[in-house]
C-alpha cells in the first residue's frame, strides 16, 4: 500500500491519507471544498463543488491518475435540491468520461460542507483517452 499526500489539496483533517494506492487502484479519501490552505472556498454548493474536483485533480495527479481513469465515485451531498447544480459542473470536470457513480443525501458533513466526492481510480484504465 502506497500512502499519497499533496500540498496541492487540503491536508486530512483526522488520521486519514488523502489517498492511498493498492493493487494498482487508486482510492481518494472524501474531498470537501477545502482550499489547500484548510478553509472552504466559499459557502455555495457551486463554489464548493468547484474546489472538491479541483482538490481531487490533484490527489489524483499525486497518484498518477487523472479523471479519466476514474471508474467509480461517490457524491454526499447535504441537499439532494443542490443535485442539479452538482451535475454540471460534475460534468464539465469530467467530460465525455462517465464514471460509475453514486449520489447520496446526508444530513451534515465536515466543517459544515454542503458536498463531498470520494473516487476509486485506475490510471491507465481507458488508453483512449
Amino acid at each position: 500500500m502506497k500512502l499519497i499526500e499533496t500540498k496541492e489539496a487540503p491536508q486530512a483533517i483526522g488520521p486519514y491519507s488523502q489517498a492511498v494506492v493498492v493493487n494498482g487502484l487508486v482510492y481518494t479519501s472524501g474531498q470537501i471544498g477545502l482550499t489547500p490552505e484548510g478553509e472552504l472556498a466559499g459557502d455555495d454548493v457551486e463554489t464548493q463543488t468547484h474546489q472538491v474536483m479541483k482538490n481531487l485533480y490533484y490527489v489524483l495527479e499525486a497518484a498518477g491518475a487523472y479523471f479519466n481513469d476514474v471508474i467509480k465515485t461517490t457524491i454526499y451531498l447535504e441537499d439532494m435540491r443542490d443535485f442539479e447544480k452538482v451535475n454540471k459542473i460534475y460534468a464539465h470536470y469530467f467530460g465525455t468520461h462517465k464514471p460509475a457513480r453514486s449520489t447520496v443525501a446526508v444530513r451534515s458533513l465536515p466543517k459544515n460542507a454542503k458536498i463531498e466526492i470520494d473516487c476509486i481510480a485506475k490510471p491507465d484504465a481507458n488508453p483512449l483517452f
